[in-house]
C-alpha cells in the first residue's frame, strides 16, 4: 500500500542557481517547489506552505540558516518538518547539529544526494 506523502518542498538559499537547479530537478521528481532567497518571516512562510521537508542555507539573509531552523524546532506546529541543512561549510554536520536539523548536505552535492538525503528525512519522519 502506498502511502500518500506531503510533496511540498520549500528551498531557503540566497544563491539563485542552486535555487534554479534544485527546483528544475525536484519538480521533475514530483515536488511542488517554493523557493525563498531569505529567511525572514520563516515561521509564517513555513506554515502558510506546510512542507514535508525544508532545504534550509546556512549562510542565507538576514538571521542566518541557524537561527532559522531554530524558530521551527521551536514552534509546535512545524518542529515535525524535517529540515535538511546544506552549505559549503567545511563543519555542516556540526552546524547542522547546532540548527536542530534532521540531515545535512555539504556543497557541492551530486544531485542524486539530494534525493537520497530528502527520501530519507521523509522516511524517518513518516
Amino acid at each position: 500500500m502506498e502511502r500518500t506523502q506531503n510533496r511540498k518542498i520549500i528551498i531557503f538559499d540566497d544563491d539563485e542557481d542552486i535555487l534554479s537547479i534544485c527546483a528544475y530537478l525536484l519538480e521533475e521528481q514530483g515536488w511542488e517547489v517554493f523557493t525563498y532567497t531569505d529567511c525572514n518571516n520563516v515561521t509564517e512562510r513555513v506554515a502558510e506552505i506546510e512542507p514535508g521537508v525544508i532545504l534550509m542555507d546556512n549562510r542565507i539573509p538576514d538571521e542566518g540558516g541557524i537561527e532559522a531552523t531554530r524558530k521551527l524546532k521551536k514552534s509546535d506546529a512545524l518542529q515535525h518538518i524535517p529540515v535538511v541543512y546544506f552549505s559549503a561549510d567545511s563543519d555542516i554536520k556540526s552546524l547542522a547539529a547546532y540548527a536542530g536539523a534532521e540531515a545535512f548536505l555539504a556543497k557541492p552535492f551530486d544531485l542524486g544526494d539530494l534525493e537520497t538525503i530528502i527520501d530519507s528525512v521523509i522516511s524517518k519522519a513518516s
